[in-house]
């Protein structure tokens, strides 16, 4: 989305640009030295670290992938004042874009290293993770020990590989994060550190491993440590050995001593106690042990808490099944709560994350809860809370159904093995868990992404609000107002959508006409249907349709810069509305159209909704202010009204909408 919003971009400003990107399947359209030796200046749109090496004496703007996606023009406004990188130790560190967030330098260098980790770790957990679920589909069997593989089968061997993959998938994760943060001196510290957080077990006798979340913690306790150890200043001599002999050592020695004598002891006293409480849970409750059991499972995913609930129900098979099946239930939610919700609203997530939910959904059908992990590493303040939830309602409804298992494994595969009591519940509590799994994960990242695109509109000077907004302007705004508009309007927990206008009347407040809008709408600016099924189709539909009255000088220049506000924030509001707009000189004077589309377009609105009442307003350079803010303003506050929106839908011809729309005052 980026690069397809810089290209538009830059061929409306005119200016020639190539676009290299660097996804799930590799670097694309790859810059060439001649490509970087005759450009002007480098944009880096990325959230996770871009090697700079090759554009060592140009201008370079690094700024996240969102700013990319919504201030393109702005970007390549910034970049061609923005500072030159000289090369690392050089000085002109590339420059950062306006519209980040807040957070600071050092909070944007700890998500990228984050996010390098974890596109990383993605391929080995899908290879891994389906490696893993094919072997146990076609060549595994339940026994009371779980579920196992003819030893020398070929089935044996893939579930071997599988094995692997996940026993790479921290270190990978834990190193990367390193790197990102401390280049390759800090790589072996990193994956060894991730090493010990995925097996401490076997390693230094630990009694329980710390998993994803102690990879996180070793991969930026070794990507610091690095940073501060190249500060040391050493002797002439000893700087060529620094980063491939002395700095690996004794961050390895460092990070590995701490982790074993700081970090294990109270990882495995958290073990010891937790499993001693839960044990003496086992009596309780059947909604409220199933409850905790799900929440644990889900916490960690191979850490101390999960690895708690999960060993307390296998030692209790045989004896009490209904514990185990409780496990049983909580452990495929994650993977297939992430999955689903990616499916749900496929636009929060990247082709990467949707790829990987895709696999995590076939993981989580075979038990294999680590596919759940690139998310939870990803967004754990989104994702892990969304995910102790679903495990505690797939627990607790199991619980509550005396559901039961008789194998160590977990996820729907167990009962296609026979191995639960149940079978009908046991799905019915998957199902409701993962449900509640993805819905609050898609929920907890919306609002996160709309307080991220509030901050960056207020950066700009612009309001968006995404509840129902005020307009206290009366009868309509005047030359002596003064008010800030919103670029855009989203839906607010009441499903009601505004546009966020704030206006004060003053004495200069004018009456509004009684015309529709002024007389700025009129017939030739209704149209029934529009013929165009996409966005920019129907923005060039409609600014045809503005040219029939004569206040349209140029056409494709009014097009132009819709389009480009577009590129900035898309303007459909949800509940099925879309109000385009553009502040050009193309036009002459104001004017407002209105279109319907019987089978709606897709425009981008927050809601998922596609767009079948199109409003599209132009206005003059000088008449941006007080004139764009009082239709916007009129047109708000109508909009508010449901059974407007119902009157102007089913009105039958151009007459019967024009005189809807003469209810606008």
């Amino acid at each position: 989305m980026a690069a397809e919003k810089l290209a538009q971009a830059a061929a409306a400003l005119g200016i020639d640009m190539k676009v290299e990107t660097q996804g799930s399947i590799g670097a694309e359209n790859v810059l060439t030295d001649n490509d970087v030796r005759e450009a002007d200046g480098i944009i880096i749109a990325a959230d996770k670290d871009v090697a700079l090496d090759r554009f060592a004496g140009k201008r370079v703007l690094s700024v996240p992938v969102a700013d990319g996606i919504h201030r393109p023009e702005e970007l390549i406004e910034q970049v061609r004042s923005a500072s030159v990188y000289e090369g690392e130790g050089g000085g002109g560190a590339p420059a950062g874009g306006g519209g980040a967030g807040g957070g600071g330098k050092e909070r944007s260098a700890a998500y990228k290293a984050l996010m390098n980790g974890v596109s990383h770790m993605i391929p080995f957990v899908v290879v891994g993770g389906l490696l893993l679920a094919v072997s146990i589909a076609l060549g595994g069997h339940s026994t009371p020990k779980g579920i196992e593989f003819d030893k020398g089968t070929f089935w044996f061997y893939v579930n071997a590989l599988g094995l692997l993959g996940f026993k790479l998938m921290l270190p990978i994760f834990s190193g990367f994060i390193a790197f990102a943060l401390g280049d390759r001196p800090a790589l072996v510290p990193g994956m060894i550190g991730g090493f010990l957080a995925y097996d401490g077990v076997t390693i230094y006798g630990a009694d329980a491993n710390a998993g994803f979340l102690g990879a996180i913690a070793t991969g930026f306790l070794a990507g610091y440590l690095v940073l501060w150890i190249r500060k040391v200043r050493v002797p002439k001599f000893v700087q060529p050995i620094m980063p491939i002999i002395v700095i690996p050592i004794v961050s390895t020695l460092a990070l590995g001593m701490f982790y074993i004598y700081v970090i294990g002891q109270p990882i495995s006293w958290v073990f010891t106690h937790l499993t001693n409480w839960l044990n003496g849970m086992t009596g309780s409750s059947a909604i409220v042990l199933g409850a905790l059991i799900g929440l644990m499972i889900a916490f960690d995913m191979g850490g101390p808490v999960n690895k708690t609930a999960f060993l307390v129900a296998v030692g209790l098979i045989g004896t009490n099944n209904t514990v185990m099946g409780m496990a049983a239930a909580a452990i495929p939610v994650m993977p297939l709560g992430q999955g689903l919700a990616t499916l749900l609203r496929r636009k929060l997530y990247s082709d990467q994350e949707r790829e990987t939910g895709i696999a995590a959904l076939f993981m989580g059908f075979f038990g294999i809860s680590e596919g759940a992990i690139p998310f939870a590493a990803a967004r754990p303040a989104q994702v892990i809370p969304a995910n102790m939830l679903g495990g505690a309602v797939a627990g607790a409804v199991a619980g509550v159904a005396g559901v039961e298992d008789s194998v160590p494994h977990g996820g729907p595969i167990v009962s296609l093995f026979g191995a639960v009591g149940g079978a009908v519940m046991f799905f019915l509590a998957i199902a409701i868990g993962t449900a509640a799994t993805a819905l609050t994960t898609n929920a907890l990242i919306d609002i996160k992404e709309r307080k991220g695109r509030r901050e960056a509109a207020g950066a700009t000077g612009l309001v968006l609000e995404p509840a129902l907004a005020s307009v206290a302007a009366g009868g309509g705004a005047g030359a002596g107002d003064s008010g800030v508009v919103g670029g855009g309007g989203a839906v607010g927990d009441s499903g009601a959508v505004a546009l966020s206008v704030q206006a004060t009347s003053g004495p200069g407040a004018a009456v509004a006409a009684p015309e529709v809008l002024s007389g700025y709408l009129t017939a030739r600016t209704v149209k029934v249907q529009l013929a165009s099924r996409e966005k920019e189709a129907a923005i060039r539909e409609m600014a045809g349709m503005l040219a029939a009255t004569g206040n349209v000088r140029d056409v494709d220049e009014l097009v132009r810069v819709a389009l480009a506000r577009e590129a900035q924030g898309t303007t459909g509001l949800g509940e099925e509305i879309a109000i385009p707009h553009a502040k050009t000189d193309a036009v002459s004077a104001p004017v407002v159209g209105f279109a319907r589309s019987a089978e709606g377009i897709e425009w981008g609105s927050l809601d998922g909704t596609k767009a079948k009442l199109v409003f599209m307003i132009s206005v003059p350079e000088a008449a941006a202010g007080d004139e764009h803010l009082r239709i916007l303003a009129l047109l708000s506050r109508k909009l508010m009204d449901t059974g407007f929106r119902e009157r102007l839908s089913s009105a039958a011809d151009e007459v019967a909408v024009l005189e809807v729309l003469g209810e606008i005052q």
